[in-house]
């Protein structure tokens, strides 16, 4: 118990201590306010290079999205009117594109329970 209390008291010195520290900072009276940020103008080749193109054709049978960045295409996403969509993905750059079922990379960090409550 006396330990508690020691504690405790501790606690409310440090405590008191750096409230005094705190109030004792004086105030420089030349503060002046902050400008206000510059406004944000995004021109046109800035906007365009950020953001993908998707150009999206419907066909009877399926649907075929093209995402190009800066006009070149590299990855395609077809939805077929039955079924699971599916990706053609350019990974190399090279112009050769590879079917993947998901974008998923199929990397799987390994978990552990390390407590329970």
């Amino acid at each position: 118990m006396a330990t508690t209390l020691m504690r405790f008291l501790t606690l409310i010195l440090l405590g008191s201590f750096s409230i005094l520290a705190y109030a004792a900072k004086p105030v420089p009276e030349n503060l002046e306010p902050l400008p206000p940020p510059p406004a944000f103008s995004a021109g046109a080749d800035e906007a365009a290079s950020d953001e993908p193109e998707v150009t999206i054709t419907k066909q009877t049978e399926q649907t075929i999205e093209e995402y190009r960045v800066g006009g070149k295409l590299y990855m395609i996403k077809i939805t077929p009117k039955h079924g699971k969509p599916y990706y053609l993905v350019d990974d190399k750059g090279d112009g050769k594109f590879v079917r993947q079922e998901s974008l998923d990379s199929g990397l799987r960090v390994p978990r552990w329970i390390i407590r329970n409550f």
